[in-house]
């Protein structure tokens, strides 16, 4: 398995109440709804919390601040992703979901990145 990962910075507009209330209520059923044609296996949302905890592990070690919340989305293989988004079903919602991500997603100040897990 390998996983799509997106570290979600907010939109500049949106209050944090606001963003997890689009990515959990609006975007995280779109994308649900449209999982399995792009071959997605599991969908998972981390939301951060509004906690002094995130200020102290910021600042003890000197980080930037925070993502808004991380996504996850796992797939079987890299051949899997690329067939389930290559496809010309899968092209038309790349390009659905990247469009609904600008509204509520600062890609300038976000990341995303394939990732292998590692268990210990």
């Amino acid at each position: 398995m390998i996983k799509f990962v997106m570290c979600i910075t907010r939109h500049p507009d949106m209050s944090r109440a606001q963003f997890q209330e689009y990515w959990r209520h609006s975007h995280g059923p779109f994308f649900m709804r449209n999982a399995a044609a792009m071959n997605a296996k599991k969908y998972v949302q981390s939301h951060t919390l509004d906690s002094p905890l995130n200020e102290g592990l910021r600042t003890s070690r000197g980080m930037q601040p925070e993502y808004d919340g991380v996504a996850e989305v796992w797939f079987e293989s890299e051949d899997a992703l690329i067939q389930g988004m290559s496809s010309p079903e899968g092209r038309k919602l790349a390009a659905a979901l990247q469009e609904d991500e600008g509204n509520f997603i600062d890609h300038t100040r976000s990341s995303a990145f394939i990732v292998e897990e590692h268990e210990l």
